[in-house]
């Protein structure tokens, strides 16, 4: 039995689904909304985190203040701490004027930064001293000023890997992770799939004033097998594209799967290998770059292979210094004996190595994805997983513009 106030804020924001795992994180967002703890909210992109700073900020006690939220992977990296704290008139080129930034016009009031994971070391300074004390300093100014605002942050990274891996300060995450959200994705939560399908069917039918499409029982379980990677919002998409294009309102199994990529194959295992006992993979991109060194391997030990057969061959020839085989001591060095195919495989194995390159490969991906959404990094970005921010440094690092 769902209790009454998580029923209501599901009305209220919009929220679709009766998962456990959904109900705990709405009531956990209620339970703390009347503190100032900071918040972390976890989860795959897609799966709705943009909802729950508005449920804390409503249910609080600041919900009468400012409620700002900032994509932190869409600001470039070089104007970033202008957009946070602000600046001073002539501080940088440009800087025509006095400028507040989010953390002094939301005095009082929330920030909600979204993929907080990208954020820039620097900044991530700046912010753990406003977490720490409530104090920033405008870029270009030195005198230190106070704000009274409370933090939700969210992200779809792993940030205790990008801890590992230097790119995010730890002493940071732990003031951030004071209160975790974890958001389960779409997948896991088979049941709301057809509920959140029935609900968008609904709402496009009136949007675009049209019969509202249904799904064929053969057709169900084919949108619940589906493993959705976009969770949500590609639901939403997948229900719109075809509330437009199909005549047809009655949708079957095969007209469904028109509209899922890979259908067929989208249960598929998870690939596991060690690392302190065990890491998930759990990105196309970092399976494809496994299998990149796993090759590189093979043709390091076909080189050596290689030279060794050489190696063995080289001792099979005569030596032309041997005074009981030559007559007359040769004037110039006579270079062993390779075999035509040994000497093939040898700069096979060469051109093989040439072509790992992992940069080649992450230039092809990030150009295939912009030729697959026509240019907009929008969606490249989204498809490669990766930000906007990103993207758009790869593209200039690689020359793609």
């Amino acid at each position: 039995m769902i209790r009454a106030d998580i029923q209501q804020i599901k009305q209220r924001f919009g929220i679709i689904g009766n998962d456990p795992a959904l109900n705990r994180s709405i009531d956990v967002a209620l339970q703390i909304a009347p503190t100032d703890l900071s918040v972390l909210i976890t989860g795959e992109s897609g799966v709705g985190k943009e909802s729950f700073p508005q449920i804390i900020h409503q249910n609080s006690q600041r919900k009468h203040g400012q409620y700002i939220a900032v994509n932190c992977g869409a600001i470039p990296e070089g104007t970033i701490d202008s957009e946070l704290f602000g600046h001073e008139k002539g501080s940088f080129t440009g800087a025509l004027a006095d400028r507040k930034g989010y953390f002094e016009v939301a005095d009082g009031g929330t920030i909600f930064l979204d993929e907080v994971g990208e954020l820039p070391m620097p900044t991530q300074a700046r912010l753990l001293r406003v977490l720490e004390s409530g104090e920033f300093i405008r870029v270009g100014s030195s005198k230190v000023q106070k704000t009274n605002v409370r933090i939700i942050a969210a992200t779809n990274v792993n940030l205790l890997k990008a801890i590992r891996d230097g790119k995010f300060r730890e002493d940071l995450y732990y003031r951030l992770n004071t209160v975790p959200i974890q958001l389960t994705p779409l997948r896991d939560r088979p049941d709301d799939i057809l509920l959140l399908f029935r609900k968008f069917a609904g709402d496009f039918a009136e949007k675009y004033r049209m019969p509202v499409i249904r799904l064929t029982e053969d057709a169900k379980p084919v949108l619940v097998a589906y493993r959705w990677p976009g969770n949500i919002r590609e639901l939403k998409n997948v229900t719109e594209r075809i509330s437009v294009i199909e005549t047809n309102r009655d949708i079957d199994a095969a007209i469904l799967k028109g509209y899922l990529p890979n259908a067929d194959i989208s249960q598929f295992p998870a690939l596991l290998r060690k690392e302190d006992d065990q890491k998930v993979f759990g990105s196309e991109r970092e399976i494809l770059y496994q299998v990149l060194f796993d090759m590189r391997k093979d043709v390091n030990d076909l080189k050596k292979l290689v030279r060794d057969i050489m190696d063995e061959n080289a001792e099979k020839v005569p030596s032309y210094a041997d005074p009981a085989i030559a007559v007359v001591q040769p004037t110039t060095a006579v270079a062993p004996y390779v075999s035509p195919r040994v000497s093939a495989i040898h700069e096979a194995a060469e051109d093989v190595e040439e072509t790992l390159s992992l940069e080649e490969v992450e230039r092809e991906m990030i150009r295939k994805a912009l030729e697959r959404h026509a240019g907009k990094r929008k969606n490249a970005a989204q498809d490669l997983k990766i930000s906007e921010r990103t993207l758009y440094r790869k593209i200039k690092e690689y020359n793609l513009e």
